[in-house]
């Protein structure tokens, strides 16, 4: 595939996955970030994984994420089951790529349960969501994997604060299952920190932590809006707190995630 070949799209990268236990695939440059596979990607082709190899399981809740190494050429993707009890579900998902382990991710899998406790999401009140600013041509240092997405300017940002927020939409989405809808858009912003960059450098996102706070997200016409703010930059490391809403306001996630800076 030439660098000007438009990457298969994330159902079209789904459909292709032979129904075997330890299905392999091959990474298109289009869905890269550097020398890896877009971390939102590798994320979301293991979750349709497990939601295809156990389909009865309860709603998704949590995914612990760990980027360990590269994912490039062709990937394995392998599952198993760790625990289920009545309630809860815990599978482990590796992506491994030549001959290395290159992400592990736990997801945890659960169904409501009645509690006297309740304290509902904070979502955002529709006067004040932010606008959807026209489309602009990405920058050129931007990864390769942004072109699978459109990406709109929220104007939130602030010079002064390492805080990042854009309204997201993934091209092709026919037939997607919601949850992994979310997986490969949840992790599209840059780390927050690049707000405070002086000059451009490498990063690395190291984990990432999504909880799901619903167990249908639904929105409109496929917009969500993404929002980080970091709450540490030091010692060559950020941590930021990320949320997920829909285009009504409506709080569908929140993640935290720790980047490694090189700067």
């Amino acid at each position: 595939m030439t660098d000007d070949t438009p990457a298969p799209s994330l159902p079209e990268l789904i459909a292709s996955l032979p129904d075997i236990e330890t299905p392999r695939i091959l990474i298109p440059d289009g869905w890269k970030q550097g020398r890896t596979a877009y971390g939102g990607l590798t994320t979301a082709l293991a979750l349709a994984m497990v939601k295809r190899r156990w389909p009865d399981l309860p709603p998704l809740r949590s995914a612990q994420v760990a980027f360990i190494g590269p994912v490039s050429g062709e990937a394995e993707i392998r599952t198993e089951l760790l625990r289920r009890g009545r309630t809860a579900a815990y599978i482990q998902a590796d992506v491994v790529a030549d001959g290395g382990l290159g992400v592990r991710i736990v997801f945890i899998f659960m169904h409501a349960r009645e509690s006297h406790v309740e304290m509902p999401p904070r979502g955002i009140d529709a006067a004040q969501l932010p606008p959807r600013k026209p489309a602009t041509t990405p920058p050129a240092m931007a990864p390769r994997f942004v072109g699978n997405f459109d990406i709109r300017s929220t104007g939130e940002e602030d010079s002064a604060v390492a805080h990042l927020s854009r309204w997201v939409r993934l091209h092709d989405r026919s037939g997607l299952d919601p949850m992994v809808e979310l997986a490969v858009i949840g992790d599209v912003l840059p780390p927050a920190a690049m707000r405070l960059f002086r000059e451009f450098g490498p990063l690395s996102s190291m984990n990432w932590q999504i909880n799901l706070l619903v167990e249908q997200p639904e929105t409109e016409d496929g917009w969500w809006l993404l929002r980080t703010t970091s709450d540490h930059v030091q010692s060559g490391s950020s941590g930021q707190q990320m949320s997920i809403h829909n285009s009504r306001g409506d709080a569908i996630a929140t993640a935290t995630q720790f980047v490694a800076l090189f700067v």
